[in-house]
């Protein structure tokens, strides 16, 4: 892989993982609620989930999907009734932040990469961006080290921007703060959640 196509790669991953969407909301209720640890956790999860869809579609998931309009669909459902429960979950507040520091229950590290992982590998934003973007840097008859470096760089990219991001959420100038509005912050990423789940279905039946 030459060096300006793997900028263009890298640019490309960088773009994807800092657009605003579910998983920043995500990383910054676990982050919030279970502190450095949890953040780091929930980063590298959900980069991990990058890092397989880069996988599956090195093997064949872009052609796999476009012949097969209806497994798209499922995975598309799947994925917005996950961030609506997601939603739902923040609003209730069960598990969530405000609840979670007002009784003192910590948040497992373990509860944080599955939801990490689990909201990379269900939202149907990641399968059209690798359909549509990363699928072009897969070329026939690539060598191995191409074939690392198209896997490696989106999960890297992923894993170091949620980590930069957990980073600054629990500086102390800036976690005492947030904490103090965290009952907000539930609200609000629920609302998000939900909007995005909304979103999604009505894009599935249009």
């Amino acid at each position: 892989m030459s060096w300006s196509t793997w900028s263009g790669l890298l640019l490309i991953c960088l773009l994807g993982a800092m657009s605003p969407g579910p998983s920043l909301a995500m990383v910054t209720r676990h982050a919030l609620a279970g502190g450095k640890r949890n953040g780091f956790a929930i980063a590298w999860a959900h980069a991990a989930g990058v890092g397989m869809y880069a996988l599956l579609t090195m093997f064949g998931l872009a052609v796999l999907l476009h012949q097969s309009p209806r497994l798209f669909m499922v995975l598309t459902l799947l994925g917005a009734a996950y961030l609506a429960y997601l939603g739902l979950r923040a609003l209730m507040s069960q598990g969530g932040i405000a609840q979670t520091l007002e009784a003192g229950n910590p948040v497992s590290a373990a509860q944080a990469a599955r939801d990490g992982l689990m909201i990379s590998l269900l939202n149907p934003k990641l399968a059209l961006f690798f359909i549509a973007l990363f699928s072009q840097f897969v070329q026939p008859g690539s060598d191995t080290l191409a074939h690392f470096t198209l896997v490696a760089t989106p999960f890297v990219i992923d894993g170091l921007w949620y980590t930069l991001v957990t980073l600054l959420l629990v500086h102390p100038a800036v976690l005492e703060k947030l904490r103090a509005r965290s009952r907000l912050i539930d609200r609000l990423s629920g609302v998000v959640l939900i909007l995005l789940a909304v979103r999604v279905f009505i894009t599935a039946q249009a």
